[in-house]
């Protein structure tokens, strides 16, 4: 009879439940907000160059993409400004997983979160690698080619992959907060296989 009485006191938890607070994990996602700074920091080159200046790009990016933005190649400049509103997009991310959301906006965030932490981490890792294959004398390449390598070994790929660290920490953080949490991960898993999809893609089409 007694354990009836606790079982009646047991509230259900309905599939699209908010999000608790106070986990053990703590209620404030500082993983959220450094990914939030991230995407804004990185925005910032994509708007520069987007309004035909180069700075910072000439010995950082590759000599060609620099002509282009040189030439005003309207195309590329598109590419640009749309590069720098994504990365504002992913800052809009950041921002949705630093605290407890409503069911539809917690599946969104944790999907493009977890999409973002795979994408940006296996990016920098491949710039990490190749860098240092090229640095190590492991894989020869041209002087102009080595000196571009060093900058994606030692300043872009730690950064994107600095990125994906802190969009996946920012993902598991709000997870760990999720009453039903077992249904919301299958929006995180979904996304971090399109992000590993992508950088597949990518790196197979000479792209990444």
């Amino acid at each position: 009879m007694v354990a009836a009485e606790h079982t009646a006191d047991v509230p259900d938890v309905p599939p699209d439940a908010p999000l608790r607070t106070g986990t053990g994990t703590g209620t404030r996602n500082r993983a959220a907000w450094v990914a939030v700074a991230w995407g804004v920091l990185f925005a910032v080159p994509s708007f520069i160059w987007a309004t035909g200046h180069t700075a910072g790009a000439t010995s950082t990016v590759s000599p060609t993409l620099v002509a282009k933005v040189r030439d005003g190649e309207t195309g590329f400049l598109v590419v640009l400004w749309l590069s720098g509103f994504l990365k504002l997009f992913a800052s809009a991310v950041g921002a949705m997983l630093a605290r407890p959301r409503g069911p539809r906006t917690g599946r969104f965030a944790v999907f493009c979160g977890a999409g973002a932490a795979v994408l940006l981490a296996g990016h920098g890792l491949l710039f990490v690698i190749g860098g240092a294959l090229v640095e190590s004398g492991a894989v020869h390449g041209k002087p102009d080619v080595v000196v571009l390598l060093r900058w994606y070994l030692y300043l872009w790929g730690p950064y994107f992959f600095a990125g994906g660290v802190a969009f996946g920490m920012a993902t598991l953080w709000y997870l760990r907060q999720a009453a039903d949490r077992a249904r919301i991960a299958r929006y995180a898993k979904v996304g971090a296989v399109g992000g590993a999809l992508v950088v597949l893609l990518s790196t197979l089409s000479g792209l990444g």
